[in-house]
């Protein structure tokens, strides 16, 4: 794996079982988007976030119902033995719900707190420094999370103030980061003056474009060591979301700029709230930052390969790999690690095949109908006939088996 961490912060953080900065891995988070005070279904999606590879799940918590849900969030998803962290998202109201259901406050493992949602007028500091202490009296991490699209509006009337009176003003781009930037780090003081400590404080700045991303975080990270969370905010639908999401983190990945990520994909109507964890982890793997499961190299066709059954088997080993991670890693040590390869034709088939770990190669137009398969370079034996998918699955079943160190059982 590629180790990536001179610019992350040195101060690790710890949100229940995860840890974030220092050496500690780039951790995936996700956002459940059902009403959290139907606690049963809030609950199921959190464990399918969890299922998917989500390390950390972030609910809202917006209103007493919300708030009166989430310790039952909490003791059913250990009832399905699923000890994703749960970090609760306050705006507006965040300190009296916090005040007023001790039970909530104790069974979530962060708040996120946006500073420019806190409240309002000689209000603000106050109920910001409330749900700070509360953070310490149930020794709880914080995020502050700047968003462009809610900051303080006093701090940025302040800031542009300062700014006319500069001989050489910065442009509203260079102002807008500028704004969010201060807005992260004043608070982040101010919490520290209450009394959080600062390894218990996680900042992030998110806005929708990708240059203005980079350009903060570069300077967050340049100005503090707080561990810091990346993310677009409204990144999208589909691929602009993923392209987007992935121009903005990779970047900033590979100058080792950042501890916790989140792709905020848009879903399609009826989609799965899991797309924006597999975009997650996908960016982490293909860098080299992390593995998660089995990458499958596919060729990408030409006039070579008029039949649609390498890419059948693509999707199908893909979606394979993919559903059987969770129970490979309880039962193996490594198998996410594993390499895969479904080729099209003669001309490079055999060849990727050979460099993956289990590689087949699919004849193209013209060629005998023969599928030459290849583990660890090489060739075991050649597939024909109707059922080649359910075969190449039986191999790739079989090769996990006896490759991957079993874990010890209990």
């Amino acid at each position: 794996m590629l180790s990536l961490i001179s610019k992350r912060a040195t101060r690790a953080c710890s949100i229940g079982h995860v840890r974030l900065g220092g050496d500690a891995p780039v951790v995936v988070q996700s956002m459940t988007n059902t009403d959290t005070a139907d606690y049963l279904k809030t609950a199921i999606q959190c464990a399918e976030l969890a299922r998917a590879g989500s390390e950390l799940v972030r609910i809202t918590v917006n209103t007493p119902e919300a708030a009166a849900a989430v310790p039952l969030i909490r003791d059913h998803l250990d009832k399905m033995n699923c000890d994703v962290p749960l970090i609760g998202d306050f705006h507006y109201n965040g300190h009296r719900l916090l005040t007023e259901h001790p039970a909530c406050a104790e069974a979530l493992a962060k708040y996120r707190i946006n500073p420019g949602n806190v409240g309002f007028g000689k209000k603000k500091d106050e109920q910001f420094a409330q749900m700070v202490e509360l953070a310490c009296r149930y020794d709880k991490p914080v995020r502050i999370g700047v968003n462009w699209g809610s900051l303080d509006q006093d701090l940025l009337a302040r800031v542009m103030d300062e700014n006319s009176r500069l001989a050489q003003p910065l442009d509203a781009t260079e102002m807008m980061r500028h704004a969010m930037v201060t807005s992260a780090l004043e608070s982040a003081a101010k919490a520290e003056e209450v009394g959080l400590a600062g390894e218990r404080i996680i900042l992030s700045c998110k806005v929708s474009s990708v240059q203005d991303l980079i350009a903060i975080y570069r300077e967050l990270s340049r100005r503090a060591d707080y561990a810091l969370h990346l993310g677009l905010t409204e990144a999208g639908m589909g691929s602009k979301g993923i392209v987007a999401s992935t121009a903005a983190l990779s970047v900033l990945l590979q100058e080792g700029i950042g501890d916790t990520i989140r792709v905020s994909l848009t879903p399609e109507p009826g989609g799965a709230r899991t797309q924006e964890v597999v975009v997650a982890q996908e960016i982490l793997q293909t860098m080299g930052l992390r593995a998660f499961t089995p990458m499958v190299a596919a060729c990408p066709g030409c006039g070579r390969t008029t039949s649609t059954l390498f890419q059948e088997l693509a999707g199908e080993v893909q979606d394979f790999v993919r559903a059987r991670m969770p129970e490979w890693k309880l039962r193996y040590d490594g198998a996410e690690n594993m390499t895969l390869a479904v080729m099209g034709c003669i001309v490079n088939g055999p060849g990727e095949s050979k460099h993956a770990n289990i590689g087949i190669s699919l004849p193209g137009t013209g060629e005998a109908p023969s599928m030459p398969v290849y583990e660890d370079g090489e060739k075991t034996v050649t597939l024909k006939g109707e059922n080649v998918t359910g075969e190449f699955k039986e191999i790739i079943e079989r090769y996990v088996e006896r490759t991957y160190k079993k874990k010890l059982q209990a």
